[in-house]
């Protein structure tokens, strides 16, 4: 069984491969059962949490823990996905599942934008400096011919960090920072909202028509990054309707409030993956794709590890 570490998932991953690896795998035929994201006691919001999914090819289990109170320098997060031979068994691999997760968790946001983005969309807007930014602007550019990006976040010093580093590894791709979201989503094609707030940021009303909106922050039934005008003005879409509709505010809340029905969800990614829910239909409309992280994402990107891994 290898055992790959984070820099071996690095090297081993680039965005053409990963994005036609997740649209492959679900589009097919898999199995994902509920993920399970257990509270370890009362006192504390430490957690543990099993991600599984298989296909006919792999089985896949990401194990997690989230400790938030940890002291520098331990993590608050630590993971690991196992992989498993589908046909008999055996264990394939034990891969670092931080890493793939920031690869999958953009991978997914970016094949979501394949769908449901202009194709001549120029402009991103990204609210969030956390270690997934830098791959999420990568992913994005990967799937659209960005010009522009622009970054907001609540410390002026990371997000000026983030903008020197993505300088560097994107150089025909003008950075700049965001002030204010109000002003700054009018001029945006593809807004992507990755911050760990509990508080609105995104209302409906800054939103222009033809503009793709993605939010995958916020795993809280209570909370949301959006409000629900954007809900309401947009074709939605999920990564998952069974995480979704159990964990995501920005889909909750609206149908609590009666302004958003379940089933005017217009499709999940596997259903556009597989053709059977049609993706943006017109240059006017504006699109909405939450998520809130599913394993198929977590199998179909440590396949592609292991596979390299075999040499």
């Amino acid at each position: 069984m290898n055992i790959v570490s984070a820099e071996q998932v690095h090297q081993a991953l680039n965005w053409l491969s990963l994005l036609d690896a997740l649209q492959t795998t679900f589009a097919g035929a898999f199995t994902m059962p509920p993920r399970q994201v257990l509270r370890l006691d009362d006192s504390t919001h430490d957690a543990f949490a099993l991600l599984p999914a298989w296909n006919d090819d792999v089985i896949a289990v990401k194990a997690f823990t989230y400790f938030p109170e940890n002291p520098p320098p331990h993590p608050s997060l630590h993971s690991q996905i196992l992989l498993f031979d589908r046909r008999h068994g055996q264990p394939l691999a034990l891969i670092d599942g931080t890493s793939v997760t920031w690869w999958r968790t953009a991978g997914v946001s970016a094949l979501a934008s394949r769908f449901l983005s202009r194709e001549n969309s120029e402009t991103l807007l990204l609210l969030g400096t956390g270690k997934l930014a830098p791959f999420l602007i990568r992913g994005h550019a990967s799937v659209r011919p960005l010009k522009r990006v622009i970054v907001w976040g609540r410390s002026p010093e990371k997000v000026e960090a983030l903008l020197s580093l993505m300088r560097e590894q994107l150089p025909g791709i003008t950075f700049s920072a965001s002030t204010s979201i109000r002003e700054s989503c009018p001029e945006a094609d593809v807004v992507v909202s990755a911050t760990g707030s509990h508080e609105i940021l995104v209302e409906g009303r800054w939103i222009r028509p033809g503009t793709h909106t993605d939010f995958l922050g916020n795993h809280h039934a209570d909370k949301r990054e959006c409000d629900t005008e954007l809900v309401r003005r947009s074709r939605v879409y999920l990564d998952t309707r069974v995480n979704c509709l159990k964990e995501a505010g920005e889909i909750l809340l609206p149908i609590a409030e009666g302004c958003f029905t379940e089933e005017q969800v217009v499709g999940e990614l596997s259903e556009l993956c597989s053709g059977t829910a049609a993706g943006r239909v017109s240059d006017d409309e504006i699109t909405l794709f939450k998520s809130v992280g599913a394993a198929l994402g977590d199998l179909a990107a440590a396949r592609l590890v292991w596979l390299a891994s075999r040499g």
